[in-house]
């Protein structure tokens, strides 16, 4: 995806997510965060759209120091000036990314093109899915996200998060995961050993332990842990299903407890 195209996707799923915020108690639990309420989702998300506009605006070099941070992001809002903080801070910093020079050199964290083109797809990805626990807490689904931001978002996941070293997606003895999209040009082959992560876009010819096969939209939710083991077991296609029925639909082949380990470990802090 092209940067603009990031900075169109943050914009549409920041608003998306203020509009679920909107009509929603600031007290409501958020089932995707168990530990979440309304509330301290949008101090959250506010919170890192604001230290992220920092660097590029800018230009730091190095990542802010706690204290730093605290005085990039200033104090916590009320409960009452909670909505029009966040609101603010998005406007912020899809400001900033759509007005800072493409050759802005400032820190990053995971391989990009440039330090724009991250904060830009970071962020992108960072809105889209905390949109969805937003949704989640108003008890209404949203709009699917778009397929090509989906496919960027599991990309961005495999590729970029989880083959770090802090990764914890690890096993002991050597498991295969294959991941196909049947909406776009997506396939990552996962092999999890004792070491970070391994993640190839090569086909394989040996069967994976695991195959997660459907939409990109789906397996996005799924791979950042927003859909349940559960949710994905009872989205199997059944051979009773008409093709219309099964577009929408997941289909799980091979060892399940996969899908556990990596709910397990898989998460991004």
């Amino acid at each position: 995806m092209e940067i603009s195209a990031h900075i169109d996707a943050l914009r549409h799923e920041g608003t998306l997510l203020t509009e679920a915020a909107a009509r929603t108690d600031l007290s409501a639990p958020v089932p995707t965060c168990p530990d979440w309420r309304l509330g301290d989702l949008l101090r959250h998300v506010g919170h890192v759209h604001r230290w992220a506009a920092t660097y590029p605006s800018r230009g730091l070099r190095a990542p802010l120091d706690p204290a730093g941070e605290q005085e990039a992001v200033g104090p916590a809002p009320s409960d009452a000036a909670l909505l029009d903080w966040f609101r603010e801070g998005h406007a912020t910093l899809v400001a900033t990314l759509t007005e800072a020079p493409a050759e802005v050199e400032c820190w990053s964290f995971l391989p990009a093109p440039s330090p724009l083109a991250f904060w830009a797809r970071r962020q992108a990805h960072e809105t889209a899915v905390h949109r969805f626990d937003a949704d989640a807490a108003a008890g209404s689904p949203g709009p699917a996200v778009d397929t090509a931001l989906a496919l960027d978002g599991i990309d961005e996941l495999l590729r970029g998060f989880m083959v770090r070293s802090r990764s914890k997606v690890r096993s002991d003895r050597l498991r295969t995961v294959q991941v196909r999209t049947t909406d776009g040009p997506g396939s990552w082959h996962l092999t999890i050993t004792r070491e970070p992560l391994s993640v190839s876009t090569e086909e394989h010819p040996e069967p994976a332990d695991l195959t997660l096969t459907g939409p990109a939209r789906q397996l996005y939710l799924l791979l950042w842990n927003r859909l349940t083991v559960e949710q994905v077991e009872r989205s199997g296609r059944s051979e009773q299903a008409e093709p219309a029925e099964q577009a929408g639909q997941v289909e799980v082949s091979g060892d399940r407890d996969l899908l556990d380990l990596w709910r397990d470990t898989a998460a991004i802090g």
